[in-house]
């Protein structure tokens, strides 16, 4: 399950851990015109850890979800 929420300068999207346990934290992502940020708490820690990756690093993970095993470099059309 999953939730999409449109903030002021952001979309957030959230997801939900569903089926059998043990379950993990839930996963939020904050869309911004230049990086995305994502969240999830560490229940170890009891602290939100957080990763921010640039539109270029979310273009690649994009295309990596769609190749096989290797190793890859997008180039431009204009390249």
């Amino acid at each position: 399950m999953f939730t999409i929420e449109h903030e002021f300068d952001a979309t957030v999207v959230t997801l939900i851990d569903e089926g059998q346990a043990p379950l993990k934290e839930d996963v939020t992502i904050n869309v911004f015109a230049s990086q995305v940020n994502i969240e999830q708490l560490d229940p170890r820690t009891d602290q939100v850890q957080k990763i921010t990756l640039s539109m270029s690093q979310i273009r690649d993970l994009e295309a990596a979800l769609d190749l096989p095993e290797g190793s890859y470099q997008i180039k431009s059309a204009t390249t």
